[in-house]
């Protein structure tokens, strides 16, 4: 107990002689504590949120875009052809194994119109199965079901940046018309906020409709049953590498593509 006293009685002197020094080096190891705090918990922060990001596209999605076209030697971004079709999504949910989820999909972007406000957004035809696989439920109101894709019915699920921007405040949304290039479509459901993806991009900004609506009635398109993107859940993320393995040989196949193309 006196060894320990003298050594505290000693390193006090020494802090007496050389208060500057002290001070000093009291102030480094607060700043290199606090920098190291700081460090952790920006990366404690920036790993959440691309888990958010990752988390807001949906749980083991793949994503399938159509190549790109060449032109007198310029060559389009992908999706710029159309290859992809219904069949093919039909067939992966078919044929690849440890698949949950299928959808697919074709967009375009278009003014919305109700009443005397107008707001240009993405407009998105797809299936029932998009909000379960995407991981987006509804705000308000429902999705449409396979009886509105069957019937091509006018109907429309908003997403919350759309409605900020068409509707006042307290008016009420679920049963309005809005029109899509002159097209009159009920407003079934609220599609909940996801907010801005890493890119920057507002996912909020989109009206999502029945596929066969936006090919026939909206969107149109020049072969019946070509979409635009397809997208595969998977039942567990280490499915992912075979499932996409798979998928390649068969769209391959379907498309005769030579394994060296």
């Amino acid at each position: 107990m006196s060894f320990l006293w003298l050594t505290i009685q000693s390193a006090l002197r020494v802090l007496r002689r050389n208060p500057l020094r002290a001070g000093l080096t009291m102030l480094g190891i607060v700043i290199g504590v606090g920098a190291v705090v700081g460090m952790v918990s920006l990366g404690q922060g920036a790993t959440a949120s691309v888990q958010r990001e990752i988390a807001s596209l949906g749980t083991n999605v793949l994503i399938i875009v159509p190549g790109a076209t060449t032109t007198g030697g310029v060559r389009g971004g992908l999706g710029s052809v159309s290859t992809l079709t219904v069949d093919d999504a039909r067939e992966i949910e078919k044929r690849v194994g440890d698949i949950s989820l299928v959808t697919y999909a074709s967009r375009s972007v278009l003014q919305a119109i109700h009443e005397h406000k107008n707001w240009n957004t993405i407009a998105l035809g797809t299936t029932t199965a998009f909000p379960d696989l995407r991981n987006w439920p509804v705000a308000d109101g429902n999705f449409f079901t396979q009886a509105d894709e069957d019937a091509a019915a006018k109907v429309v699920v908003l997403g919350k940046t759309v409605v900020d921007n068409l509707f006042e405040r307290g008016e009420e949304v679920i049963g309005a018309q809005i029109r899509l290039k002159n097209v009159p479509l009920r407003v079934i459901g609220i599609l909940s906020s996801k907010g801005q993806s890493l890119s920057g991009q507002d996912q909020d900004d989109i009206v999502v409709l029945p596929f066969t609506t936006a090919e026939r009635k909206v969107l149109g398109t020049k072969f019946l049953g070509t979409v635009g993107i397809i997208m595969v859940g998977t039942q567990h993320r280490y499915s992912i590498p075979a499932a996409v393995e798979e998928t390649k040989e068969l769209l391959r196949a379907r498309h005769r593509i030579h394994p060296a193309e």
